[in-house]
């Protein structure tokens, strides 16, 4: 196992919070990933294994890790595979797809425990991060011990059978969704499906108004800071309803990322009163995506929209979340909502051991930097009800 401090140019150690260092691990997986870890020096403790989303890195996780490290863990965030400074991955939109898939993300979770010598973990995940804690938790219950589930529902694993109307039917089996959400009145497209286009990694890399303030402006248009984001629980997956969801979901049909998040750019005084995301601590992440681009995220999506590797997941259809759980997300955050029914079905069917459902006042999906002291508060009171074999 080759591990060694990094010297990563987006990552200025003057950044990072007390109590934090980074370093490379070989996972075993083919990855040499970049993590960031908390709790470090005091001798092995229970491990908590932090899981990001799009477009973030570990660096994502920096105001919560020393703190739940204080609370006796050992505290672990990777940047995932396509992301950051891991290195042994290759994204290309006409590069091989399959080392993106959501069974090679839980193999890269469980290679990198393994590297760093432990046979059980907690494992939490935000935004695309809360998937692959979902499928850590449904797939090795045995190594994964307890979950939490951030900003993002998560309803199962897909149906054996897709009925009619459903977003899985929708992807796999007809255009419907998208044609009818082309035809509405003000014509719309489905962010996820604009993600898989060969063009959306141009087009916010090279995007007119720079890197740094499209990113100012994406994560500033999904936090609380932005105050239309009122969510509720959409009906159904139509094109009527999924229409009420803001254009950074929805988007408009005939416009990219930037474009759609170009008019909600924050002012200056804005920025400057922004202390979840202050300048400094958005360098890292503009900095990073300039070296890697975003295609390696958006294979994630791409894994996803096409279907391509559904029968693996099928293969744990009705299987359900047995271990102790809790979900996490800001108030405001529409990522809630964003696939009508799986808010509910979560709680009433995926997850049988849940123990607490959390929306927290003043965050929007950016919830653990957005309100990093109530996300801490309630995972440590998560953490702490967990009992561990080890």
């Amino acid at each position: 196992m080759e591990i060694r401090m990094t010297q990563l140019p987006f990552l200025n150690h003057g950044i990072l919070p007390n109590g934090l260092r980074s370093r490379f691990v070989a996972n075993g997986n083919g990855l040499k990933m970049h993590i960031l870890e908390a709790g470090f020096e005091n001798g092995k403790q229970p491990c908590v294994l932090l899981l990001h989303g799009f477009p973030e890195l570990a660096y994502s996780w920096r105001k919560i890790m020393a703190p739940i490290a204080a609370a006796g863990y050992y505290v672990v965030a990777p940047d995932q595979r396509g992301y950051g400074g891991t290195r042994g991955w290759n994204a290309t939109y006409d590069g091989e797809l399959k080392s993106f898939r959501m069974t090679n993300l839980v193999k890269d979770a469980l290679g990198l425990l393994s590297a760093l010598n432990y046979r059980e973990a907690l494992v939490i995940g935000h935004d695309f991060g809360s998937p692959v804690a979902a499928y850590c938790a449904l797939t090795r219950p045995d190594v994964f011990r307890g979950v939490s589930l951030m900003s993002a529902p998560f309803a199962g694993a897909p149906k054996l059978v897709s009925h009619r109307g459903s977003p899985r039917q929708s992807q796999t089996n007809a255009p419907d969704i998208h044609e009818t959400l082309a035809a509405l009145s003000k014509p719309r497209k489905h962010y996820q499906w604009y993600y898989s286009t060969r063009e959306a990694d141009g087009d916010m890399r090279n995007c007119p108004q720079g890197l740094h303030s499209f990113l100012r402006a994406y994560y500033h248009h999904k936090s609380a800071d932005w105050q239309q984001n009122r969510p509720f629980p959409l009906r159904s997956w139509t094109a009527g309803e999924l229409a009420k969801l803001p254009t950074y979901y929805i988007m408009h049909l005939h416009q990219n990322m930037p474009d759609t998040v170009a008019p909600e750019m924050p002012t200056l005084a804005e920025i400057e009163k922004c202390q979840w995301l202050t300048d400094d601590e958005l360098q890292v992440y503009s900095c990073a995506f300039e070296v890697t681009g975003f295609q390696g995220g958006l294979q994630w999506y791409r894994c996803s929209t096409t279907g391509a590797f559904d029968n693996e997941l099928k293969l744990f259809a009705g299987k359900t979340i047995d271990i102790p759980s809790c979900f996490i997300a800001g108030k405001s955050d529409w990522g809630v909502y964003q696939m009508p029914g799986a808010f509910e079905r979560m709680q009433a069917e995926t997850l049988t051991d849940i123990r607490g459902c959390h929306l927290i006042e003043g965050a929007g999906h950016w919830v653990q930097q957005e309100q990093p002291t109530a996300v801490t508060e309630a995972l440590i009171d998560f953490l702490n009800g967990v009992e561990l074999s080890g």
